[in-house]
């Protein structure tokens, strides 16, 4: 594993424990030689892995579409900075550079970038580890909802060993370089059942 892929807000929270985390998960990445691959903004939580990454000597790649460069003030002071011209370009550019995935808290941008990943995990379009640094908790929810769709039949249970969840971030990291995919083959198994 070399480049981690992280999601997370263009804003910072309501807590300060979430640009902390952000900031821990940035050296915690630097400590452990792993490169940031993330959506190239300087504002919120992105900017602030972005910063602590390059404080720490790390490298940071940020991918941003056109649209969004002035809106989420793209970050000029980043290893690199690729500037691509849409959204899908920009989540595959992210997904092509990178070994593993981790959201940390944000909004529904983020978590449409996860599910893609989680998604793309699920049919067997890669095999890299998904994980959500779950920071004060803030994916107890989430991972409820998705325990609900096995109990209600729309998932396979084998799919949640997918999502690698942790609240520290050291503790993610050793998750994501322990990973391995589950044997489960949503296509040659019986699609009703859990």
């Amino acid at each position: 594993m070399k480049a981690v892929c992280v999601y997370c807000g263009s804003a910072t929270g309501a807590r300060s424990v979430y640009s902390e985390a952000a900031k821990v998960f940035g050296r915690a990445l630097v400590a452990n030689n792993l490169s940031l691959v993330y959506g190239g903004g300087r504002v919120g939580l992105m900017g602030l892995i972005a910063d602590e990454v390059l404080a720490a000597g790390g490298r940071a790649v940020g991918v941003i579409p056109e649209l969004l460069l002035a809106k989420e003030v793209g970050h000029t002071d980043l290893t690199e900075l690729i500037v691509v011209p849409d959204m899908h370009e920009r989540k595959k550019q992210m997904a092509d550079l990178s070994d593993a995935f981790v959201a940390l808290p944000g909004g529904v941008g983020t978590f449409e970038e996860f599910f893609e990943v989680y998604t793309w995990a699920q049919l067997g379009y890669h095999q890299k580890p998904v994980g959500l640094l779950d920071v004060n908790g803030y994916y107890d929810r989430l991972m409820s909802m998705l325990r609900h769709t096995v109990d209600e039949g729309f998932m396979c249970a084998p799919y949640l060993d997918i999502i690698q969840v942790a609240a520290e971030p050291e503790e993610m990291i050793a998750k994501l370089a322990a990973y391995t995919p589950p044997a489960h083959d949503k296509w040659t198994k019986n699609r009703h059942a859990v």
